[in-house]
């Protein structure tokens, strides 16, 4: 770290020192306070989850200290399930980077936050998202992902195409049954990407047809979706208990017991260790004479985690969030995207979009990335200082102590005004570099996609064995960008009323208005 600085100011009669930090910029006292131990932490918990709202409660604390982004403050859950909630939040895009910064962050055990899931949720092992990356299991754990992720994603295009028609089919069915009431796409969402993502990263039969479908054709999706409660439950809200008192007792409060999804989570088992058997095959290590060793059963449990927890549960945030955005931008931006759409997947000449195809569409991958960066599909960031060091907002700079939580919350970041232009707003060519222009367009956009950061790095930097970024980012943005082309793909445009919740937003479909006959979708009617 460069050494400090320092510039010599007077007051009256006595000189002041006033140390600065490595960029010249003044060293202030981190403003905020965590109050009285146990009473303060409650109160502030309430005020995140139900009096005020994540949003609001950031913006009134940065307004409390006269615009400081960085603050001390207590994050949820607090009393009794987090041991210390105290933490140093960074809500500005430069500060935020500090999180993003493997030298300076150790991220062991700090994925949810100031609390750890019972590892009896993943049958006594540590995922790869807990471990930090310096530990020796890190690199040959995110080896694994990378080497998957990279195998199978000529295998995305088709399983999205296929999951797509099935779930959209079961969008138009219902909008016929309910008589234009309008249907919820978070419950389709929820069933068919689960089937997507297992099929796109193993092959095989998807869980619907192995696990079962249950009565109302979602038993896998439910049985994923209990177990994804149970480790984030204490960092969620608005699930559906009433009133929020109850929530806040049932849910903040106390752990649920691990043996309650003891059954689901075996299920889930059982069917990954048929569906993942190659993997398992090739790169489990058989020797436990190593702690650096990775099992064949410690693998499992990995992939059961990256494919639930890390990809299916991103899928189920951040789709909705997408078509969120699309809803409210309103025709004329589906005009558009159906347009660019329509001349790079020529009607009748190939059967699915590819993502070679999506790659040629501007429109469509700025779209991709304003939604990633307006709602990324996971809000938080958390890791421990590894020593004594410095952190820089745009203004002024803090002195933080070795061991102290930094905490990131990513929507105040990657909204910064300092950063983007109507940061606040969806705007939906922002990525589009306009060719011939002035010659800065690719300089800009590169500049911007460094603060694009839902990956837990830069938009345009690479997941690798030493990092902690998401292994999966190319697969997340591919599956956004085949979402938005299938959509104007087979429909000209569409309404939908959305109503805002913490972890996903609720998006319901009031009219499909198909495309006259492209690629085979039939068309010209609305749903």
């Amino acid at each position: 770290m460069a050494s400090k600085g320092a510039t010599t100011t007077t007051t009256g009669d006595e000189p002041h020192q006033q140390k600065l930090s490595p960029s010249g910029l003044p060293i202030h006292k981190i403003p905020g306070s965590y109050g009285v131990p146990f009473f303060s932490p409650l109160r502030d918990r309430l005020d995140y989850f139900y009096l005020q709202g994540a949003d609001e409660f950031f913006r009134s604390r940065v307004a409390r200290h006269g615009g400081a982004t960085v603050l001390r403050l207590n994050m949820p859950p607090g009393p009794l399930i987090s041991g210390d909630p105290r933490v140093v939040a960074l809500l500005d895009a430069r500060s935020f980077r500090a999180l993003l910064d493997d030298s300076l962050v150790d991220k062991s055990g700090t994925l949810d936050g100031t609390y750890v899931p019972s590892l009896g949720l993943f049958s006594g092992h540590r995922p790869l998202a807990f471990l930090d990356s310096g530990d020796p299991r890190h690199a040959k754990l995110k080896r694994v992902a990378l080497r998957l992720a990279a195998a199978r994603m000529r295998h995305v295009a088709p399983a999205f195409s296929t999951a797509f028609s099935a779930m959209f089919a079961d969008v138009e069915a219902a909008m016929v049954d309910t008589a234009g009431a309008g249907v919820e796409f978070n419950k389709y969402n929820m069933r068919h990407m689960l089937d997507f993502t297992c099929v796109a990263l193993f092959g095989g039969a998807p869980p619907s047809k192995v696990i079962g479908d249950g009565d109302d054709g979602g038993a896998a999706a439910k049985k994923a979706l209990k177990w994804l409660v149970f480790q984030v439950h204490p960092i969620a809200s608005k699930i559906g208990i009433k009133p929020w008192p109850l929530e806040d007792l049932l849910l903040h409060t106390f752990r649920l017991p691990e043996f309650l999804v003891r059954r689901d989570y075996a299920d889930l088992t059982a069917y990954f260790a048929g569906v993942a058997a190659g993997v398992l095959d090739e790169e489990a290590e058989n020797s436990d004479d190593n702690s650096a060793i990775i099992t064949r059963d410690e693998l499992l449990h990995n992939l059961i985690f990256m494919a639930i927890f890390n990809a299916y549960g991103g899928f189920k945030i951040f789709l909705p969030s997408l078509v969120m955005y699309l809803a409210r931008a309103g025709p004329e931006l589906h005009a558009k995207l159906a347009a660019e759409v329509r001349a790079t997947v020529i009607s009748g000449e190939v059967a699915i979009t590819t993502i070679a195809a999506v790659d040629k569409m501007p429109l469509v991958k700025s779209v991709v990335w304003e939604a990633l960066r307006m709602s990324p599909p996971v809000a938080f960031q958390y890791g421990r200082a590894r020593r004594d060091t410095v952190i820089e907002s745009h203004d002024a700079a803090y002195e933080v102590k070795k061991g102290e939580m930094l905490f990131g919350y990513q929507p105040m970041a990657t909204r910064d005004e300092r950063v983007f232009d109507r940061a606040g707003e969806f705007v939906a060519d922002r990525f589009v570099v306009v060719s011939g222009a002035d010659g800065d367009g690719e300089r800009r956009r590169r500049r911007m996609m460094e603060h694009v950061v839902w990956s837990n790095g830069a938009e345009n930097g690479e997941a690798a064995e030493g990092n902690k970024q998401c292994p999966g980012k190319d697969m997340v943005v591919a599956v956004g960008r085949l979402m938005v082309a299938e959509m104007f793909r087979r429909y000209d445009t569409f309404t939908a009323t959305v109503e805002e919740n913490p972890l996903e937003p609720v998006v319901t479909f009031t009219s499909l208005t198909k495309a006259a006959a492209v690629a085979g979708h039939g068309g010209g009617e609305e749903a």
